[in-house]
Order: structure tokens, then sequence, then C-alpha cells
């Protein structure tokens, strides 16, 4: 199974591909879109929508995982940055692909294992889990760690799903 996950900002967009064979996780590609602030916020959100469309037609993924909205410093960032996560998740929509949600918490808990884990204990995690050579630029590092919760949390989704439509 092959993931894209994203970590979507306004301004920097994370993104990271993980492939799931067997037991082992396989790095593929991670990065990071970046927009200038000076430019139109639409023309901003424009260039989010198509750098990941042309990362899933590039890398073919499964499915798309996405970071949730965490509280931000204030009602303009939080409102700018649903935005980008709108670009992401019409992004893998368009594509016919499933898209999953998770927190930041979620993420923590499925790679290190403690939901308050610190950024670097994650960023670690992530090199080691991927045997990256250094550790990712911080947006893309994020963006890794959830592709990777998604491949650790799916299974348990798929099994659970399965179980309540038996019922």
């Amino acid at each position: 199974m092959r993931i894209l996950g994203i970590d979507p900002g306004s301004r920097i967009t994370g993104y990271g591909l993980v492939e799931k064979q067997g037991n082992r996780l396989i790095h593929l590609d991670n990065g990071a879109i970046q927009t200038r602030a000076r430019d139109d916020f639409p023309g901003r959100l424009q260039i989010i929508y198509r750098e990941l469309c042309a990362l899933i037609e590039q890398f073919r993924p499964d499915a798309v995982a996405v970071e949730q909205i965490f509280v931000a410093k204030n009602a303009l960032s939080a409102l700018k940055l649903g935005h980008a996560r709108g670009a992401a998740l019409l992004a893998g929509v368009n594509a016919d692909l499933p898209v999953h949600e998770y927190t930041a918490m979620q993420v923590k808990s499925a790679v290190v294992g403690y939901g308050k884990a610190r950024k670097e204990q994650v960023q670690q995690m992530v090199k080691t889990l991927l045997n990256l050579p250094e550790i990712a630029q911080e947006d893309a590092s994020d963006a890794l760690a959830v592709a990777i919760c998604h491949l650790h949390s799916n299974p348990l989704k798929e099994r659970l799903t399965a179980a309540l439509s038996r019922r």
C-alpha cells in the first residue's frame, strides 16, 4: 500500500510518500510545497492543489492521509490553514482516492507510541522507521509521520469496519 501523507499549511505544505511492503516501510519521496506570502491567497491555494495533483499523478498512491487542524494562534491563521487543508483534501478526492484524516495526537501515538511526544522525537522516529540518512525537513517529516500513521492505523480501521458490518 502506497500513501501520500500531507501536512497542510498556507505557506508550506509538507508531503511524504511511504509504501508498505509486508512489514517494511519504504520511503519513496518527501518535500515541501512552498508558496510566497506576497502572492494572493487564492493563487497560493492553487499552487498547493496543483503540486499535490502532480504528486498523485507521478506516484499513484492508494490513499491520502492528511493531518487535521490543530488550535491555531489566531482565527485568521486557523482559517488559512483550513483552506490549505481543503486544497489537500480536494486533490485526493478529485483523484478518486480515499482520504483519511488524523489528529496530531493520533500521529504521534502511531509513530512514537506516545500522543504527547515532542516534535524532535517524532522526527527521529520517522528517520529511524524509514531508514533515512538524515532527518527530513520539518514539514516533510510531519507529512511522512502522517503517512506512517495511516499505514499503522489502516489495518485496525479495516478490521473494525468489517466487524461492524457483520452485525
